[in-house]
């Protein structure tokens, strides 16, 4: 029995709507191919010529003969968008933040997955232990990547304990055949005191070497810990000490990647950086960033865009036709995480030199909710930012980064709104993207400050 698959939405002025396909129609086959998944339908539909079996919605089944470009979209979404179940994860690693959070959370929150097809979707890194022999075929047949993959430690024992699956260490044998075939890879490795650091650390990072340049890049993370550990594996922090030691391994190697296949390949993430009191590496260190979703370089390219943003906005405002009068005095206050406050509160700084008109206060939120050792901005909750900036004055604007609300809603970790954040706080709230250049756009205001604004209220309606 051939698997099916509904379709929710059809794009305007696409092939789907000129072919007349309807929400509630179901795709069947493409070119006699049963459609598993999304992989499967984004390759068999990558072709000209297309043989496409649909059941309209009263029951009819339509054979269409389609002519496209090579790489042109049907134009169809899905009711689910992997088109297949989500794979739940195998594993119960010693770090896994999942375990940590309180009971009580909306549902989501706790499923653990390990889908290797989000990987390539959405980025997400998997451990390979949730990857059949057919789903590793189907990577090479397609000649998928970047594969993002958690590797912890490629000690196979070692692996074994920390994602406390004896089957752990026997998956690291899969990055043998990606490597082979050429599948692009990145890996990650969360790095856990007294665990897989020191010799473990060197071991690992020695192996993925062998994996170069095929492997383009490997992060090394800071476990988060939460507070709600009890019963867990017993885990610790870092210390300004490790960072620096932690460090001083990663350049050491990076020395000589660089000298091997002219990568890096190896980098420590921007807390590191912070903890250990270091300034963060230029720009050129980073290989064009290939981890910015691990916080690797996110400040430094934070910084780099706002720098050029900053200038060419300074260009305009001072030349003929420039915004000027739009950027009007007032005083506006940003809200993040500990661990990029001080950065922020440096690109505030410079901001004003230019426009002294502005008043900005960056106001650093200390993460009550899962504990004070989660310094990321992308943790933090509406209840924690509703009760340490009540009763302060914000100002006209509080800007808040994107990171905080759940992808494609205005809804926080917590499930408070940001139209009840607004309304505890009485003040306009502004949801900046993560780029330096919407920052600049929203700190100057105006016209680049009411289409970020409107660009928000658009994404909630």
């Amino acid at each position: 029995m051939l698997k099916e698959h509904t379709i929710c939405k059809v794009q305007p002025c696409s092939i789907a709507e000129e072919l007349e396909l309807e929400p509630g129609d179901v795709l069947l086959s493409v070119n006699g191919h049963e459609i598993e998944d999304v992989f499967d339908y984004k390759y068999f539909t990558n072709e000209e010529y297309l043989t496409v079996l649909v059941r309209k919605g009263t029951g009819e089944e339509w054979e269409l003969e389609i002519e496209k470009e090579y790489e042109d979209d049907l134009g169809i979404e899905f009711e689910n968008g992997l088109m297949d179940e989500y794979k739940s994860c195998r594993n119960k690693c010693i770090f896994c933040f999942i375990d940590q959070m309180p009971k009580g959370m909306r549902d989501t929150l706790y499923f653990k997955d390990d889908d290797s097809r989000l990987s390539f979707l959405q980025g997400n890194y998997v451990t390979l232990t949730n990857m059949g022999e057919r789903d590793l075929e189907r990577i090479v047949a397609y000649r998928l990547g970047p594969i993002n993959i958690s590797v912890q430690a490629t000690d196979p024992a070692l692996r074994c304990k920390i994602l406390n699956n004896r089957f752990a260490g026997e998956a690291l044998k899969k990055m043998d055949v990606l490597h082979k075939a050429g599948i692009p890879m990145n890996g990650q490795i969360v790095l856990c005191k007294g665990v897989n650091d020191g010799e473990q650390l060197k071991k690992s990072i020695t192996d993925l070497m062998g994996y170069m340049p095929v492997m383009e890049s490997v992060s090394i993370v800071p476990v988060g810990l939460s507070k709600y550990r009890e019963g867990l594996y017993p885990l610790g922090p870092f210390t300004k000490e490790d960072a620096k030691e932690v460090l001083g391994l990663v350049h050491q190697f990076q020395k000589t990647c660089f000298e091997t296949c002219g990568l890096h390949f190896v980098h420590a993430s921007d807390e590191w950086y912070l903890l250990a009191g270091q300034e963060l590496p230029g720009e050129e260190i980073y290989d064009g960033y290939p981890q910015l979703e691990n916080g690797v370089g996110m400040l430094r390219l934070l910084r780099e865009e706002f720098a050029a943003a900053l200038g060419e906005a300074v260009a305009e405002s001072s030349g003929p036709g420039g915004f000027g009068g739009l950027a009007r005095a007032e005083k506006i206050t940003i809200a993040t995480g500990v661990l990029a406050a001080p950065t922020l509160q440096e690109l505030a700084d410079a901001f004003q030199r230019e426009f002294p008109q502005k008043e900005i206060q960056v106001i650093s939120i200390t993460n009550q909710f899962f504990g004070e050792q989660i310094t990321v901005s992308g943790l933090l909750t509406g209840q924690d930012l509703a009760g340490q900036l009540k009763n302060r004055d914000l100002g006209s604007r509080l800007l808040l980064p994107c990171s905080l609300l759940r992808s494609g809603e205005e809804v926080f970790l917590d499930d408070i709104t940001l139209s009840q954040l607004k309304n505890a706080l009485q003040v306009e709230i502004d949801i900046v993207k993560s780029s330096g250049q919407d920052l600049v756009s929203c700190l100057i205001g105006g016209a680049d400050q009411v289409l970020c604004r409107a660009g928000r209220e658009k994404l909630g309606e």
